[in-house]
């Protein structure tokens, strides 16, 4: 025994001192008993640790022999125990794989657990985070009118509970700030989705919402546009007539941008305006129906694909005449063509007499 090491007061007090905990550190130990208002932790020679039961959302599972890790709030209280965090321990944690994902651009799973106008609430790793509507996909977009408030927020409830893959956006540990992109989580393969495709591509889509300037369409996950002027041949007065949400559509690419396609359903059909067209001669006479009428003339519908218009030159001389006096909204009447601009797709009328 004459070679083994005496132990000094010194080395007495750096054992006690390597026992201490400190408020804010991390620690490691065993739940040794979970009852109603509280969770012991032995933390060995650092004592025994307490979280109090109103973490209970942190600690659903945990049973006696589970290893945790938990943050020290205070060092001791009164009764000797270590006020323990299992809440801050998994928020801190989470902050560090949520700081390696941004860094890295990794797509992440995240499940919507609420929803507001503004876009989806989500946990991840323990953090509250939001998934901003700007941020959806095509598919997920809730494109409806501006007024529609009501419905944008049906169309994001629809979401909540379901996984949705996305990139982190931004992540703000001392503002509590964490975003996510869908858009981010989705861009690589859509941008082989846009290499693939060109204009005069006829592509099949999912409405995903109609608006009063068109359709939009969820093209193999790359978001679409019909505009108004490219649903019908015909005149089109409300979209919501021609297609509804949910359904599937053929369309033409007439454009490509970085962003978004420019579709037209009607280029996909024979145009009825040329056919029609061929039947009318200069000089003859036709019956047509007042759809509109303008200070600068009456548009007649004088069949289901044809307008033309009767300008307020051809209905009398000075420049008081009014159309209003003249014709009535709906009414039909004989009249005379004028002039037949195919290239223009214009047709002049007077009235016949």
């Amino acid at each position: 025994m004459a070679n083994a090491k005496k132990v000094t007061f010194d080395d007495l007090l750096k054992e006690e001192d390597s026992k201490k905990v400190i408020a804010g550190d991390t620690v490691n130990g065993t739940v040794i008993s979970v009852k109603k208002h509280e969770i012991l932790i032995d933390l060995g020679n650092q004592g025994v640790g307490l979280v109090p039961r109103r973490e209970a959302s942190y600690v659903r599972n945990l049973n006696v022999g589970d290893e945790v890790s938990a943050s020290v709030i205070e060092a001791e209280m009164d009764d000797g125990y270590v006020l323990l965090s299992l809440k801050k321990a998994v928020k801190d944690k989470g902050w560090d794989e949520i700081s390696t994902k941004l860094d890295n651009g990794e797509i992440v799973e995240v499940i919507p657990f609420d929803a507001n106008r503004g876009g989806l609430l989500v946990e991840y790793e323990g953090i509250r985070g939001f998934l901003p509507v700007s941020q959806l996909s095509a598919e997920h977009y809730p494109r409806v009118g501006s007024a529609d408030k009501d419905e944008i927020l049906q169309r994001l409830n629809s979401l909540v509970g379901k996984s949705i893959k996305v990139r982190i956006l931004d992540a703000i540990k001392k503002d509590n700030k964490l975003i996510f992109s869908e858009k981010e989580a989705i861009k690589d393969g859509l941008a082989e989705r846009f290499a693939e495709l060109k204009v005069g591509d006829t592509v099949k889509g999912v409405v995903t919402g109609v608006v009063d300037f068109g359709v939009f369409v969820n093209v193999d996950g790359i978001e679409g546009l019909v505009h108004i002027s490219e649903i019908s041949w015909e005149r089109v007065n409300n979209p919501s007539d021609y297609v509804k949400v949910g359904e599937t559509i053929e369309a033409k690419i007439i454009a490509i941008d970085k962003e978004r396609l420019s579709l037209s359903m009607k280029q996909l059909v024979e145009d009825p305006w040329l056919s029609e067209v061929d039947k009318l001669k200069k000089g003859s006479k036709v019956e047509g129906t007042v759809t509109r009428i303008t200070p600068f003339g009456a548009f007649v519908q004088i069949s289901p694909a044809v307008e033309a218009l009767v300008h307020v030159s051809e209905l009398g001389e000075g420049s008081d005449v009014d159309p209003e006096k003249i014709f009535t909204l709906n009414e039909r009447k004989t009249f005379k063509v004028l002039d037949i601009d195919k290239e223009g797709r214009k047709i002049s009328l007077s009235i016949a007499k």
